[in-house]
């Protein structure tokens, strides 16, 4: 007798078909919490189990807030995070059971050119096809400059890979070890948000290239998992980084002013996503706006 797929399962694969079905699913993964965190390791093994030739980069330690920095990678003067790497150990390296998980001991702009420029040509022949950063253990909103998860995926915008900032409002900084405790609300979070990340990485896919205008990114933010059982529960709303009561937004929902991020994800199971300036860390125009809204309108729904 055939056993019926769970419906987590269920989901898993569909996502997984249309990865399979893409041919841009060559993905740099980065983050600015570090190459050992829980969040970015669940996203990994879901990248992978569901097709994508994945490679992650990442920092050697916990490097949220620091932008866009930049420093030559050196020689760790302290163990990794959660004692991944000992003290000593050189400027870049990887998992001796897995060598596409690999740190960078320097900023997260470093580790995604790492990523883009050493680890890419490396694994997949060629440049990736796009860029994942995050998803970030804390949300990102409004004024993104100092973010590490922004400064990554601003930083792969402007070596022409497209890429997607994500951040998720619950989660905590602990260990990829803590994922076997499935209950923690801690793996809970990751697993839900992991579940969203595929989602809207598989609908840009799907779409014809380029996938994003050049220069510019996506900053993504998922509202707390308290009352979100599950990732259905959530809804993505295109949103601004920004009020502006003078700016001429893309005409959505029946207006030309959009929904600044900071009030969406107040608004109960919200996935808000802004369209960014990989340069300026600002918001966009109409016309970039446009371009990616046409992307994403299956997945899209109005507040």
């Amino acid at each position: 007798m055939r056993m019926r797929a769970p419906s987590s399962l269920s989901a898993l694969l569909a996502f997984s078909l249309v990865a399979v079905c893409n041919a841009q699913k060559n993905v740099v993964l980065t983050n600015d919490d570090g190459w050992a965190v829980a969040q970015i390791r669940a996203e990994y093994a879901a990248l992978k189990a569901a097709g994508f030739n994945v490679t992650l980069s990442a920092p050697a330690i916990n490097k949220s807030g620091t932008g866009s920095s930049t420093a030559t990678p050196s020689t760790l003067t302290a163990p990794c995070e959660f004692n991944t790497c000992a003290t000593g150990a050189p400027a870049t390296g990887f998992n001796a059971s897995d060598p596409r998980l690999n740190y960078v001991n320097a900023f997260p702009v470093d580790a995604v050119r790492f990523g883009i420029q050493t680890l890419a040509p490396k694994f997949f022949g060629k440049k990736p096809d796009f860029v994942i950063s995050g998803s970030n253990v804390g949300t990102k909103l409004g004024s993104i400059g100092g973010s590490g998860t922004v400064g990554a995926a601003s930083e792969a915008a402007l070596e022409g890979i497209p890429s997607i900032a994500f951040s998720g409002s619950t989660g905590s900084q602990v260990s990829y070890t803590t994922l076997s405790t499935t209950t923690a609300s801690s793996t809970v979070a990751a697993n839900i948000y992991t579940t969203l990340v595929l989602k809207f990485v598989n609908t840009l896919l799907a779409s014809p290239a380029p996938l994003l205008p050049s220069g510019i990114s996506v900053n993504v933010n998922f509202a707390p998992t308290t009352n979100c059982a599950s990732a259905s529960s959530y809804k993505f709303v295109f949103t601004r980084l920004v009020a502006s009561s003078t700016a001429v937004d893309v005409t959505t929902c029946g207006t030309n002013k959009l929904t600044a991020e900071t009030t969406a994800i107040n608004q109960g199971c919200i996935a808000t996503v802004s369209v960014f300036n990989a340069t300026t860390k600002l918001d966009v125009g109409a016309a970039s706006q446009q371009l990616v809204l046409n992307k994403l309108t299956s997945i899209l729904t109005c507040l």
